[in-house]
């Protein structure tokens, strides 16, 4: 029961090594821009949630595909 095909190409260690770093920076982007959000002293208000939950289920994808390209 092995789905992996044998034709199937193996990705090089350069262009993954290159994913990582690029995943990895836009990363540490978008959480210093929620963290930096987090912290501002301006008090939230309910419709800051529309831009938050949008931000946060980019970076968990993020974090996903950096553990995806890692492995």
């Amino acid at each position: 029961m092995d789905d992996h095909d044998p034709k199937e190409e193996l990705i090089e260690t350069i262009f993954r090594n290159s994913t990582i770093t690029v995943v990895g920076i836009l990363l540490a982007i978008s959480l210093g821009f929620i963290t930096h959000w987090a912290t501002n002293p301006v008090p939230w208000q309910f419709y800051d949630l529309f831009a938050v939950v949008p931000i946060l289920v980019g970076i968990a994808l993020q974090m996903r595909a950096l553990r995806c390209c890692s492995t």
